[in-house]
């Protein structure tokens, strides 16, 4: 197998080779099956290479859990008004994309809005 990869596979650090044959799926195959290889010339433990995989997939999931738990602050509607409402209104794979509690936020914003906008239509035949 050649290592066509920059910087190549036998010039990576022990740490850069665990994190490849931790996250497979972030890798190209050829990668990680050199990285493999090399972490078993190296004669470095299985079970190091184990855990590796092990936190890699801890990781994601704490990733994904602090995405779904993302919310629209307080903060957001004062500081960046515009890009807040242009989200809120435009924006229609929040809960495709992991951000679940945004994507509930956002049925009850849109819901608000308009009826905010029928407030003002109704008020402006009322005068």
């Amino acid at each position: 197998m050649t290592d066509e990869f920059i910087p190549p596979i036998k010039e990576r650090n022990t740490d850069d080779l665990l994190k490849i044959v931790g996250a497979p799926e972030k890798w190209n195959p050829k990668a990680v099956r050199l990285a493999n290889n090399e972490l078993l010339n190296r004669k470095v433990e299985p079970k190091k290479i184990e855990t590796a995989k092990y936190l890699s997939k801890k990781r994601e999931k704490v990733n994904e859990r602090i995405k779904a738990n993302e919310s629209y602050h307080f903060c957001d509607f004062i500081f960046d008004p515009f890009w807040t409402l242009f989200e809120i209104i435009f924006s229609w794979e929040l809960k495709k994309d992991g951000f679940t509690r945004k994507a509930k936020q956002q049925k009850y914003f849109r819901i608000g809005i308009g009826f905010l906008i029928l407030i003002c239509v109704g008020l402006s035949y009322l005068t």
